[in-house]
């Protein structure tokens, strides 16, 4: 009975040309309406370089009075667009562009303000303000088109976000590097020479100043207790003017012991220097003694320069006692009155004398070391040893020489000076016994002025203790800064002339140094757009899409295959009359009379079920639908050039598609008539809508998410994205059952649920059709 009624159908369908041209008709059109909008759809992103975006650019620049260096973030955007094809850039005066934005010359536009890059720069001072752009959209002429020039404006803020970054991180490089250069230009290291100079005069003047501050205070407290012991001394100062008297006698035996002392130690000191004379002379000749014995016994002569060396070094202890002396003699030569003409005199002795005497002791100690290198090296090196002996013989002579000064400077300065003291001590005896006479005389007027005295001297030297304490706080952190200075200086040089400990001590801040230098000698440009843009973005496709056209592919031709459901539904009749069931049935043009009114059913008892004039009648629907889906599928892939890994995967997706989207707009149509195909009708738009195809589905409202898994487009869509792209693990398989088992509910609704319609369907069908028009 099926396969009678599909014959007489195919017959029908291709009795005449029109009827051939319009099944070719219903072939061809759902294919065209995916074509023309994959088409249209292939690369719309890829060509918005036609928008006509306006960029007018009003910003005047900024300079900084710190820096000479004039910074204009709107020339240089300008001259960034003028590269970038993503849109039309059109670069106009800024009325022009709001006018051409509401006239819709101008998809949008940029206005670069007056103030831009000064406000940009305010990053770097207290006031910050944020720099903004105006962005003139016309939201009326396309839907699209202001996201797309939003990408176009974000691209622009991002261009300048990374110019920015970029100018202000080669400007510090840059600076940075003159600076690093400079630092180590002539003129520079004159100038930090200089700086040197000064805040070392200036920190010893700190210092000094402390010093003396304190020495007041320490000169007031002293002063305190005088005045405080001033009255007690004046009031018996006639009882100790007797005392004062019989000292002054004895100072006048004292003064003629001292004039016999230093006798005594001029001889002393004389006997003493000629002794270390005559040791050198020993030590000489004790040295060629060893000299000539290397080529014999290198063992021996090494041991006898070893002992000569250690006697030679002993012999030290008489320079410090020496220098002892006159050091105790100079503090007390210090204490006499600086009235004494003779004080500065000796004073300046002594200091002359103790220098020769260091000096000396200089010589003796480098003697003693070159025998002691000497008894090391010769057993080492015989050929050495002639160079060593003359070296030796000449620090011995130039010691010699040394001790010689300072008994000649000795007999004719300090020795002289000293007899001068003693007279002078002498006359200041005799002096003071008057004054002792005198000052007696004066205990009773003074008595009454020490009482206030006291009480102001303790507030002035508290006063002097933080003045001291200020100056030293002030001299610490310029010898601080010193320090830095000499430490910078030495690692900007690399290797410094200092010792060992210097360069320890300065091998962290060399290290710094040695990065600093690396970083200004690099290539600003690089770093600078490092900076700018420090995280590249490494894109990797999964299951990469060859264009936007190849992804949108699988929405339109699933839609189209809905639509070409629909046309058949539309164009060809779903139920088969009387005179096509008595054909079938082979019953002439005509059924019996008891077959009752037309319509679904009715031929039920001469063996044409309600089954067999369903899919009887559905063949010829699903031998076009298939026809539909192969032309749209074929073309895709030949035609148009979709991505297709699977073609026959992809294929199959069609042709079930077809079949399940034909049975299904072809039950609804034979249930209910032309209120089914209303309801194909709504299932499209809803599809549409909540499938997925063009917006994922997580950014759909609640309700399109909720509907997403029963309806059959998600599924047929996801099919066919597998067999374009590949498919994860059973994905394509698993989307084809899940397309297929929409089957099962429109044949139950065709086969079983629309017998007790039936009725009802007709008698709707009758009203319509007694309007005249439906």
């Amino acid at each position: 009975m099926i396969w009678g009624i599909f014959k007489r159908d195919m017959c029908h369908a291709t009795r005449n040309v029109i009827a051939v041209i319009v099944s070719m008709g219903l072939v061809v059109v759902p294919a065209l309406y995916a074509w023309f909008n994959i088409a249209a759809s292939w690369n719309p992103y890829g060509n918005t370089k036609a928008l006509k975006v306006a960029v007018a650019n009003n910003d005047k620049g900024y300079k900084s009075d710190l820096i000479p260096v004039r910074v204009n973030v709107g020339e240089t955007i300008i001259s960034t667009l003028h590269a970038n094809d993503q849109l039309d850039w059109q670069f106009v005066k800024s009325d022009k562009a709001i006018d051409g934005v509401k006239s819709g010359e101008y998809y949008a536009a940029i206005v670069i303000p007056k103030g831009f890059s000064a406000d940009m720069m305010t990053l770097f001072s207290p006031d910050i303000k944020h720099a903004q752009l105006k962005y003139y959209l016309n939201e009326k002429i396309n839907p699209i088109a202001p996201h797309i020039t939003d990408q176009g404006a974000t691209t622009v803020v991002n261009t300048i976000d990374k110019t920015f970054a970029k100018t202000i991180a080669q400007v510090g490089l840059d600076l940075a590097s003159s600076i690093l250069h400079y630092s180590q230009s002539p003129q520079m290291a004159e100038y930090m020479r200089n700086l040197n100079g000064n805040l070392t005069t200036m920190a010893d003047t700190l210092s000094g100043a402390s010093q003396q501050v304190t020495s007041y205070s320490q000169l007031l407290g002293s002063a305190n207790d005088i005045v405080d012991s001033t009255g007690k001394l004046l009031a018996s100062a006639t009882k100790a003017g007797k005392q004062a008297r019989n000292a002054l006698k004895q100072g006048k035996s004292g003064a003629t012991s001292f004039t016999s002392a230093g006798a005594n130690v001029t001889s002393s000191v004389n006997t003493a220097l000629d002794q270390v004379s005559g040791a050198f002379d020993q030590v000489a000749a004790k040295v060629n003694k060893a000299f000539d014995a290397i080529g014999k016994d290198s063992d021996t002569a090494a041991s006898q320069l070893t002992t000569l060396s250690e006697q030679v070094s002993s012999s030290e202890s008489l320079y410090d006692t020496y220098i002892t002396s006159l050091n105790h003699m100079h503090e007390s030569v210090e204490q006499l009155p600086d009235s004494d003409s003779a004080k500065q005199a000796l004073l300046e002795a002594i200091d002359r004398e103790i220098t020769l005497l260091e000096a000396a002791k200089g010589d003796s100690q480098k003697l003693a070391q070159q025998l002691k290198d000497a008894s090391t090296q010769v057993t080492q090196d015989t050929a050495a040893a002639e160079r060593f002996r003359k070296e030796i013989l000449n620090r011995i002579t130039s010691a010699k020489q040394s001790i010689s000064n300072v008994r000649d400077d000795y007999a004719t300065n300090v020795k002289p000076k000293i007899d001068a003291l003693a007279s002078t001590v002498s006359t200041l005896i005799s002096q003071t016994d008057s004054m002792i006479t005198q000052l007696s005389g004066t205990a009773d007027d003074l008595d009454d002025v020490t009482g206030d005295v006291g009480t102001n001297v303790t507030s002035i030297r508290s006063t002097l203790g933080a003045i001291a304490k200020k100056l030293d706080s002030s001299a610490a952190t310029v010898k601080e800064l010193i320090t830095k200075l000499e430490t910078g200086g030495n690692a900007g040089d690399g290797n410094s002339d200092g010792g060992d400990g210097d360069n320890d001590a300065s091998s962290s801040d060399s290290g710094e140094s040695d990065e600093l230098r690396a970083l200004a000698t690099a290539n600003a440009s690089t770093l600078s757009t490092l900076i700018s843009a420090p995280v590249a973005l490494h894109r990797v496709s999964v299951y990469p899409i060859a264009n936007y056209g190849s992804a949108m592919a699988p929405f339109y031709t699933i839609l189209s295959i809905w639509v070409g459901a629909i046309i058949l539904c539309a164009m060809l009749k779903v139920t088969i009359s009387d005179r096509e069931k008595a054909h079938a049935l082979g019953l002439g043009d005509t059924l019996p009379r008891g077959a009752g009114p037309s319509g679904p059913g009715n031929a039920s008892r001469w063996g044409l079920r309600l089954d067999h004039e369903y899919f009887g009648r559905y063949a010829i629907f699903a031998l076009l639908a298939l026809l539909q889906g192969t032309l749209v599928c074929l073309g895709d892939m030949y035609f148009l050039g979709v991505q297709a890994n699977h073609a026959l995967q992809f294929l199959a997706v069609g042709w079930l598609a077809a079949l399940v989207f034909s049975n299904i707009v072809y039950t609804l149509t034979v249930s209910f008539g032309d209120i089914g195909k209303a309801v194909a009708v709504v299932l499209l738009v809803m599809q549409v809508a909540g499938s997925g195809g063009t917006f994922p589905i997580e950014t759909l409202p609640k309700f399109f998410q909720m509907l997403y898994p029963f309806l059959p487009f998600p599924h047929a869509i996801d099919a066919m994205h597998a067999a374009m792209a590949g498919s994860y693990g059973n994905e394509y398989l698993l989307d084809m059952v899940y397309l297929a088992l929409f089957l099962i509910p429109s044949l139950l609704l065709g086969l079983v649920l629309r017998k007790p319609v039936i009725r009802f369907n007709n008698w709707v069908s009758r009203n319509l059709e007694s309007t005249k028009v439906m």
